[in-house]
């Protein structure tokens, strides 16, 4: 007897029934209609996107500013809520900009991990976090390098971090409270001075600008005047003699134009005006 066996007409019986089921879906009109108006909509969002990337729609008062965004809301995808945290030199726009995202703007093909990258490779940015909340919610917190001193290089000057990282995006007139530096490698020498001077606290509120010479040695300049000359080697006793001589014999309030201790073991002191002579050099030898 022979083994009985499905009838084979049956399976392609259903399988024709689907895909004529599927057919007849296709084939209805308001599928039709749907299928065209999405085909639409995607065209318009694109050629919109485009004309805005390339800047045909953005002018002052133009009547598609922002279309991409009004078709981004329909579809939830519009940034509705934006927060940013930790900016204390800069303000939104100089976050958002870079990114090419604004209040109500599209963020259809938003990448945090990418502006997250872009917000880093900006010079003022320490370090960044992108969170997107989907559809519509972004928070952004960013660490800036705090601004340490003002470098100046030939005719420029830039707002430098404690590292001598510059941050071009800073206006320098508006921190003239910072120290100015001078003289190649000073933006990277400066951090130690700085440490060197914590240590003598009247002397560092009177610093106006250091002058870095020849990648070796400072040259200080003070409020009053007064320029002081530092050895290459042993800083610290430099400024230390220097702080010593003000208390003991109020050094730096006697009408002095400049200190010289680039000589171990010896301090030369320049005066403005001797009764006998004008501009003659006091020079006083310290054992140390």
């Amino acid at each position: 007897m022979k083994p009985m066996t499905a009838p084979r007409s049956r399976t392609i019986s259903v399988r024709r029934n689907r895909w004529h089921r599927f057919v007849r879906f296709g084939n209805r009109r308001s599928t039709r209609i749907l299928a065209r108006f999405s085909a639409l909509a995607i065209l318009a969002f694109v050629a919109t996107q485009g004309l805005r990337d390339g800047g045909h729609l953005d002018y002052p008062g133009s009547p598609w500013d922002n279309t991409s965004g009004r078709i981004a809301s329909l579809f939830g995808f519009a940034a509705d809520g934006i927060k940013i945290s930790g900016l204390k030199y800069h303000d939104a726009e100089a976050v958002l900009t870079p990114l090419g995202v604004r209040p109500g703007g599209s963020l259809i093909g938003f990448d945090a991990a990418n502006a997250r990258k872009m917000l880093e490779n900006m010079d003022w940015v320490l370090s960044a976090k992108v969170l997107r909340m989907f559809p519509n919610q972004l928070e952004i917190a960013v660490v800036e390098r705090e601004p340490f001193a003002i470098w100046q290089r030939g005719g420029s000057h830039y707002v430098i971090d404690r590292t001598g990282a510059a941050m071009s995006s800073l206006d320098p007139a508006t921190l003239a409270r910072l120290p100015l530096v001078t003289g190649e490698g000073a933006q990277t020498a400066i951090s130690e001075l700085v440490n060197q001077l914590e240590a003598h606290p009247q002397l560092k509120s009177r610093v106006l600008a250091a002058a870095r010479v020849g990648q070796r040695r400072w040259t200080l300049h003070l409020d009053n005047g007064v320029v002081i000359a530092l050895p290459e080697k042993d800083i610290g006793a430099a400024l230390a003699k220097i702080e010593e001589l003000d208390q003991r014999h109020d050094l730096l309030s006697k009408g002095i134009k400049g200190i010289d201790l680039r000589i171990a073991g010896r301090v030369t002191v320049a005066v403005t005006e001797l009764p006998a002579e004008t501009g003659r050099k006091l020079k006083v030898s310290q054992r140390q």
